[in-house]
């Protein structure tokens, strides 16, 4: 999919102090920035609207399971 930028106004301070301790741990602001967005769209578009932008941008991923979809165990005797 096509990339876009998104700009947002945070405390300069608090941005460079988050950069501080994230570079620390060997992490970026960005990159945590993207994996919250992520986390936010696939709590918020349905299932059935992010595998469709899927197929379409031909990012087919394996179904998620569910809680119906899970194998049944086998119920053993217990001794």
């Amino acid at each position: 999919m096509k990339k876009v930028s998104v700009s947002v106004s945070y405390d300069e301070e608090k941005l460079s102090t988050l950069r501080l301790y994230l570079e620390q741990k060997g992490m970026q602001v960005e990159d945590e920035l993207t994996k919250s967005l992520d986390t936010l769209y696939a709590k918020n578009v349905p299932a059935g609207v992010r595998e469709f932008l899927n197929m379409r941008s031909g990012n087919v991923e394996p179904p998620a399971r569910r809680c119906g979809d899970r194998k049944q165990s086998r119920n053993l005797p217990r001794r």
